[in-house]
């Protein structure tokens, strides 16, 4: 559950707050909410999800690749999301 990086998981986040996008725009919900992301950091991290079964990769065009994330890489948040609530105490 552990074996992801930060970026890695904000990449499983933006990736499942929309419908099968492209590098792209992962990318632009990646700047525009958390920090600048470059391309030599962006895919490599994407296939890395890829590999390990936590995202799914097609293509919508021959240029142009979507992403969406597996049920797999949904229960790791799930269980992540779950690991973080027993450990932080939210105030009312």
């Amino acid at each position: 559950m552990f074996n992801l990086t930060g970026f890695q998981r904000d990449l499983l986040y933006a990736i499942s707050s929309q419908t099968k996008p492209s590098g792209q725009e992962i990318k632009e919900i990646l700047e525009r909410d958390v920090e600048e992301v470059r391309h030599g950091r962006l895919y490599p991290n994407l296939d890395t999800l890829v590999e390990h079964d936590y995202v799914e990769k097609g293509q919508l065009d021959r240029r142009t690749n979507y992403y969406e994330i597996t049920e797999e890489g949904r229960q790791l948040l799930h269980e992540r999301r779950e690991w973080e609530n027993e450990r932080v105490e939210f105030l009312s």
